[in-house]
């Protein structure tokens, strides 16, 4: 049964989740997506990333982080400045509108993370955090080799 995999269940727990997440945002007024407002709050944080860096922080490839960034600069949540030493690459800034758009969400987000981790102890939360590192760290360490 596949709600006897942990995984199934990991998955599900996100997904609910990001569904509820993107529900009350919506509701809220604001327009931006849940990737959006994972992209623009990286970008706020370290404002000299590559593409390939953001996408690795918010875990989605290349492709879907150069359409949320085009659009976010088309909104105008984002600008980019060419950079003076590489001519090929630009610095992406979160424009004041971008901040009023985080600080909007900023909320929102708190109230979602509160309703979603409701009846879990701090304890609780410290050992889901170190369990999930491990597993991550399962599964980044190098492949064990055959033996034989």
């Amino acid at each position: 049964m596949l709600s006897s995999i942990l995984f199934y269940s990991l998955d599900k727990a996100i997904r609910q989740y990001r569904r509820m997440a993107q529900a009350n945002i919506d509701r809220a007024g604001v327009v931006i997506t849940i990737d959006q407002w994972l992209v623009l709050r990286v970008i706020q944080e370290t404002d000299d990333l590559t593409q390939t860096e953001i996408a690795e922080r918010v875990f989605k490839d290349q492709a879907s982080v150069a359409r949320i960034i085009r659009l976010l600069l088309q909104r105008g949540l984002l600008s980019a400045e060419p950079l003076p030493h590489d001519g090929r690459r630009t610095q992406l800034r979160v424009t004041p509108e971008g901040l009023r758009t985080l600080a909007a969400v900023e909320p929102v987000v708190l109230s979602n993370r509160a309703k979603a981790l409701q009846g879990l102890s701090e304890n609780d939360l410290n050992t889901l955090r170190f369990l999930l590192e491990q597993i991550a760290g399962n599964c980044t360490s190098a492949p064990e080799q055959a033996n034989g």
